[in-house]
Formats: C-alpha cells, sequence, structure tokens
C-alpha cells in the first residue's frame, strides 16, 4: 500500500509539476530516510502497551511493598524511577526512537507519583494542586527538551488540571465558580478537538483531538447541570469573577491562535454558542417555570445543542476534517435521544415508549448515517 508522500509524489508527476527523473529520485530519498523508522500498528500498540504496563507495574510492586521499606528507601525508589526510564530512554534513543518516547513518557508519570510520593514521605501539608504544578513544570521542561508528543499531551493535560485545583481553593465551589469551570472545560475541549487543520496534522495535535473528543459530550452535560449541583452555595466576589471568566474565556482561544493562526475566528463564535449554552438553566431547582422561561430553560438545551451539532458539521466541511462532520452527526444524533428520553418516554406508557424508542432508534440511525456518508463524500470530491 504506498503511503501518503508516494499518493502525492504521483499526483505531482500525473499533473505534470515534476518529471520522472525527479520522481525517481524524491523515491530515493525518502525510502533511504525512511528506512527502519516506520512501524506498524501492532508494533506500536504493543510498545504502547508495554510502556503502560511497564509504568503500572512499577508503581504498583512499589506500592505493594511502600509499608515495608525505611523513609530513606522510598524516597531514593522515588528518584530512581524517575531516573531510570528517562535514562533508558537515552540510551535507546539513537536505535529506537519510538522506544525512547515511551521510556521518556513513563519516565513523566512517574515524576507525578515520585511528587506525591515525596510529599507523603515528609508528611508535606500543601494543597494536591501544588504536585500537579510541579508535575506540569517538569512535562514542560522534558518537551522543550525532547519535543515529544506525549510531554506536550502532558503538560496540556496537566495545566488545566492545576488551574482546576487552584481555583476550587479559591472559591470553595461556590455556584458561580462552577459554571465557570464548566464553560472554560468546554470551550478547551472544543479548543482541542479543533486543533488538527489541513497541513497541520501533528501527533501531538492528534492526540488533542482524541481529548477534546472525548471530553466534549461530558463538558456539555456538566454545564447543563451545574445549577443544580450549586445552587445553595455562596456568590464569588467581583475579583475573582472576573479572574475567573477571563482565564477561562481567553486560555482556550489564545491556544486556538497559537495552534489555528487566523483560523481562530471560528473559535470566537464557538465561545458564543457556549456562553450562550451556559444561561441556560436545564432542570433549574426553581419550580414553576412557564412560557418563555420554561421554553428557554428546558427546550432551548435542545435547540442549541442540535444547532452546534450543525455548526460543528459545518465546521468540518470548511475545513475538511471528517473527524468534526461525524462527530456532529454523533452529537445531533445523541440530542434527538435525549429530548425523547427526557421529554417524551416518561409521557408515554411502557410499551409505546419501547415502540417509540426502537422505530425512532432505527429511522434516526439510518437517515443520520446517509446524511453523513453524504457530507463525507461531498468533503473527498471536494478534496484537490
Amino acid at each position: 500500500m504506498p503511503t501518503r508522500w508516494e499518493t502525492t509524489l504521483e499526483e505531482w508527476q500525473s499533473a505534470g509539476l515534476i518529471d520522472a527523473a525527479i520522481a525517481e529520485r524524491i523515491r530515493a530519498f525518502e525510502s533511504q530516510r525512511s528506512h527502519g523508522q516506520n512501524l506498524r500498528w501492532p508494533t506500536i500498540l504493543a510498545i504502547s502497551f508495554g510502556g503502560l504496563m511497564l509504568g503500572a507495574g512499577v508503581l504498583l510492586f512499589v506500592a505493594a511493598h511502600w509499608d515495608r521499606i525505611s523513609p530513606t528507601e522510598r524516597f531514593a525508589t522515588v528518584l530512581l524511577l524517575v531516573v531510570a526510564f528517562h535514562v533508558a530512554g537515552a540510551v535507546v534513543g539513537d536505535r529506537f526512537s519510538h522506544l525512547a518516547v515511551v521510556f521518556h513518557a513513563v519516565g513523566t508519570a512517574a515524576l507525578g507519583a515520585g511528587i506525591f510520593l515525596a510529599a507523603q514521605i515528609f508528611n508535606l501539608n500543601e494543597g494536591w494542586w501544588g504536585g500537579i504544578l510541579l508535575w506540569a513544570i517538569g512535562a514542560a521542561l522534558a518537551w522543550l527538551i525532547r519535543r515529544d508528543w506525549p510531554q506536550a499531551l502532558f503538560t496540556a493535560l496537566l495545566v488545566p488540571l492545576w488551574l482546576l485545583g487552584k481555583w476550587g481553593d479559591l472559591t470553595r465551589y461556590s455556584a458561580p465558580s462552577e459554571r465557570i469551570v464548566a464553560e472554560g472545560l468546554l470551550l478547551l475541549a472544543i479548543t482541542y478537538f479543533t486543533a488538527r487543520s489541513n497541513g497541520k496534522a501533528s501527533p501531538f495535535r492528534r492526540a488533542l483531538v482524541w481529548v477534546g473528543g472525548i471530553g466534549l459530550i461530558p463538558c456539555v452535560a456538566f454545564l447543563l447541570n451545574v445549577w443544580d449541583i450549586g445552587a445553595k452555595a455562596t456568590r464569588l466576589s467581583t475579583g475573582l469573577s472576573v479572574l475567573g471568566w477571563t482565564v477561562a474565556l481567553l486560555l482556550p482561544l489564545v491556544l486556538a491562535v497559537v495552534w489555528r493562526g487566523s483560523a481562530a475566528w471560528i473559535n470566537v463564535f464557538a465561545s458564543l454558542w457556549v456562553v450562550i449554552l451556559g444561561t441556560m438553566h436545564y432542570h433549574d431547582s426553581r419550580s414553576g417555570l412557564a412560557g418563555l422561561a420554561y421554553f428557554y430553560n428546558e427546550i432551548g438545551p435542545f435547540l442549541w445543542c442540535l444547532t452546534g451539532s450543525i455548526a460543528l458539521i459545518a465546521w468540518g466541511l470548511r475545513e475538511g476534517r471528517k473527524e468534526r462532520i461525524n462527530f456532529g452527526v454523533a452529537c445531533f444524533g445523541l440530542t434527538i435521544l435525549w429530548f425523547y428520553f427526557s421529554n417524551v418516554m416518561d409521557k408515554m406508557g411502557r410499551s409505546e415508549s419501547l415502540i417509540g424508542f426502537g422505530v425512532i432508534f432505527l429511522l434516526l440511525g439510518w437517515i443520520l448515517e446517509l446524511t453523513r456518508r453524504r457530507l463525507v463524500g461531498r468533503l473527498e470530491r471536494s478534496a484537490p
């Protein structure tokens, strides 16, 4: 099966952009450069799974014998865990770069475990977010030195986690603070999910797409239910509110500008969609909603999520990203099912509701799959 560069090379040669001699020279150069470096997916899976099991096994072994060793031995073990994996990565780096990436990633994971174990050894009375900050700094330094995508992904996950911990310590999880957290997380998930674009498909960006896609739906559910969670909590001061909203809204937009450049203007509209969704008090704790208030708070979230799904599909068509089209279609179908379970099913009998669910599920799956195939086909036909 030809690789991506071979397919592109053939297209260039067919279009008359290069002649046969130049094409052969390019093939010889690429074959020599990539010899022994390209791995098949079973090898990649084996290396990744092996690294994960190795790290988990070492940490489990230490935890099982933790009570039997002295504080000095504990601290020496913590240091050894961190150093050993990075040294192993340096040793195999020239011979097997992919394995070196795994070793260094496990070393950074061991750094986090080492930080918290050291805090336990010396009985440090600090918040857990302080340990997360040290872990994030270590991952960032490893990324600056190694430029490996797992280190960048560690940083992209740990920095928001530190911000969440520090914010919770400052606000004690009042109702407005939870809304700020929910909107910030949803915006960050959207930014991660849309980090990949044509011409910018590094492993780090592909990993961000997975992280953002996994987090999108839980973040939407969290935002829609955040008012019930914190209904009895205290309010925030003006200073904390300004600080929280600034970080929650600007951090994802700054990252979008860094990763997407001028195309980040679409993320501004995504931010507006998130802010409007956050004003909808789905299942509001107050009773007696009627008229426009009932429509806005109980029906509005469904319509707004459908609008967001369609916008995500359009976003994917505009930038040529299949994953956004597929995810947008899936979100559209999930929203329809969510409306059926929440507002229709409880108004029917048990048998009627099951029959209706089956019919809707079959028809919806058929229609959405046809639509998805049509949209993806249109995207493929329009691709240069």
